[in-house]
């Protein structure tokens, strides 16, 4: 049977912008769909990707920074400390760069693939990623932390990404 490889939706798609669903059991379908994630990431050269990004509206995120896969089920920042600015780009906002202030370190409650709990502390990049994948997950883009001069630098980027996206539903 032929794998299904998942699109990556650009800024302007709707479900970007929607609040995932809690999923209420792992099953092997999401454990699937965890697995297709984790493989668009890798090909897209990407360190996190979140359900939403590939059209799915539910609480999936995938993230690995050169240290491990991490699959991720209903993930939740339970405890935040210090911060950090760092440029981010997002698959989903294709050719924009954009200096987000997050937390420097996190601690993250979820599920592993198996439905079993998990905490996670992260500290630096780590925490980062996280934390812009859990952004997806509430419909937040990196965008939206963008100063007034970062707008006016990728305003005409994410006009083409909108106009675009108008073009990819007809």
């Amino acid at each position: 049977m032929p794998e299904t490889r998942l699109k990556i939706n650009i800024f302007g798609d709707s479900v970007l912008r929607k609040k995932a669903k809690l999923v209420k059991e792992v099953t092997a379908e999401y454990r699937k769909t965890l697995t297709l994630m984790a493989e668009s990431m890798y090909e897209h050269s990407g360190i996190g990707l979140a359900a939403p990004q590939v059209g799915m509206s539910v609480q999936l995120i995938v993230v690995d920074i050169g240290e491990g896969l991490y699959k991720l089920v209903n993930p939740k920042i339970v405890k935040r400390q210090g911060s950090q600015a760092i440029q981010e780009g997002c698959l989903s906002v294709p050719g924009a760069c954009v200096k987000v202030k997050r937390s420097k370190q996190i601690w993250v409650e979820a599920l592993d693939e198996n439905n079993r709990a998990v905490r996670i502390e992260a500290k630096d990049l780590f925490a980062c990623v996280l934390q812009h994948e859990i952004d997806h997950l509430e419909g937040k883009l990196i965008v939206d932390y963008a100063s007034f001069l970062d707008k006016l630098r990728i305003k005409r980027k994410l006009a083409v990404l909108k106009r675009d996206a108008k073009t990819r539903k007809l």
